[in-house]
């Protein structure tokens, strides 16, 4: 049986550690059969468990990160009592999520925290690949940006209202994830237990999660690779750099002249006019498919949510996520002014010119001394930084300054022979283009993982 189908573990092996594979958006435990491959080929069924969740395979990814979330903490509790039952025990705990997966993973192991799981097994491993931690609202400038902002987030369903921080979770007042960020929720005091937190990023052509939100930043030092030097680990170059020192800009003499980037912009465009010419006959096709069948999807997502809020076994989930119960009125009341604010556009442009706020991929920068930057970011980041800061939302900077405070090794990952590397980062399928994927599953397995 192929790791990515098995749904039982057979009692009678050793292996005392388990690690749960969560796989993305419109994904299925398949699409996660080389990381499972990866790691038994390192670990033998004696010394661990791989348990690939598959309760959220296809659409039902549309039905939002906490449904998503308590199913797969069903898949792992039920997991664990069968091997108690058959008088096998776990005692160790890693997690690996994969684009939305690691959010799911995120609010799935609050809930197992919340039950008294972590009193009894060790979580060791937290892994995400290419998981929008800060969701997928873009930090660009113009109306194609808001029109993304705005359509996007009504083509997903639950889903989609999540990734963009449009929703309003339960009874907070706040989007579910500024809630998985707060340092008093449940799934950050879970999280913060792991032993080892590592983070796996793409830095080029990531059009579903962009790098500044899997790798929680508040910078983009990518979008220009003309104009920077990357630094590759050793033993892993050119595909991942060091975490620590990834990149450092150019000295201006060292970069293309004006001249040279125009004649190879004009040059790409007019190689690209064929293929500009093919996708503007298609987008009015593809967007009204798109249309309908979000539409359809939608509908049977929110069929789906109202039968799993009827399941039985729910209500033991269903317990307060902030831990400091003084500070829930607060965020409450903190969240309604917040959503107030968010209606009135953006906070944290300055009033400069366009040059001074954009770089060359559109992408809005800030300067530090905007009004209304947090004060945290104000402190870290300089007049003459070498990249600036992107205009993200107020939730989005705290979500960085909480996630940020519980430690990550960030990777970032330059995949550079495939155009899709958000697939290619894991390897989604065996392809020959996505052989990049491999060195970084290589890195994973060998370097971060601790059995």
């Amino acid at each position: 049986m192929k790791e990515s189908e098995r749904t039982s573990i057979d009692p009678e092996r050793k292996a005392d550690h388990l690690c749960v594979l969560v796989h993305g958006l419109w994904g299925n435990p398949s699409h996660l059969s080389y990381l499972a491959k990866s790691l038994r080929e390192k670990h033998s069924e004696d010394n661990l468990n791989i348990l690939v969740a598959k309760s959220n395979s296809g659409s039902y990814t549309y039905d939002g990160i906490e449904t998503g979330g308590e199913r797969v903490t069903q898949e792992i509790e039920s997991l664990l009592q069968e091997l108690e039952k058959d008088g096998a025990s776990i005692a160790k705990l890693s997690v690996v999520g994969y684009s939305l997966g690691g959010l799911i993973a995120r609010y799935a192991i609050g809930l197992l925290h919340s039950k008294g799981w972590f009193e009894r097994i060790q979580p060791v491993n937290f892994t995400t690949f290419a998981t929008p931690h800060l969701g997928v609202r873009t930090p660009l400038r113009g109306y194609h940006s808001r029109l993304w902002n705005a359509f996007g987030s009504r083509t997903l369903s639950a889903s989609g209202r999540q990734l963009f921080t449009i929703d309003t979770f339960r009874d907070t007042n706040r989007p579910i994830l500024s809630l998985l960020a707060d340092p008093d929720s449940i799934f950050m005091r879970s999280l913060s237990l792991f032993k080892n937190r590592a983070l796996y990023a793409n830095i080029t052509n990531d059009r579903s999660a962009p790098y500044y939100t899997t790798a929680i930043s508040a910078t983009d030092p990518f979008v220009n690779l003309e104009a920077i030097n990357l630094h590759y680990l050793d033993s892993y170059s050119p595909n991942i750099l060091i975490p620590e020192h990834a990149v450092s800009p150019k000295p201006a003499q060292e970069q293309l002249s004006l001249y040279t980037r125009l004649t190879s912009s004009s040059q790409n465009l007019l190689m690209r006019v064929p293929l500009y010419t093919a996708i503007a006959a298609l987008i009015p096709i593809a967007t009204v498919a798109w249309t309908i069948n979000s539409g359809i999807q939608s509908f049977r997502s929110n069929k789906r949510i109202q039968l799993h809020e009827q399941g039985k076994g729910l209500d033991s989930y269903r317990i307060p996520f902030l831990t400091n119960g003084g500070n829930t009125a607060r965020s409450a009341v903190s969240g309604a002014f917040r959503r107030m604010n968010s209606t009135q556009g953006q906070d944290y442009l300055p009033e400069s010119s366009d040059e001074d706020l954009t770089n060359s991929n559109g992408a809005v920068l800030m300067d530090p001394s905007t009004p209304g930057l947090p004060l945290e970011l104000k402190r870290t980041t300089s007049r003459k930084a070498d990249f600036p800061t992107l205009a993200l939302s107020d939730e989005q900077f705290e979500m960085i300054k909480n996630l940020d405070s519980v430690g990550w090794k960030k990777y970032p990952v330059h995949i550079q022979n495939h155009g899709h590397t958000h697939a290619a980062i894991i390897v989604r399928m065996e392809k020959p283009g996505f052989d990049e994927g491999k060195v970084v599953v290589k890195h994973w397995v060998d370097e971060e993982f601790e059995i």
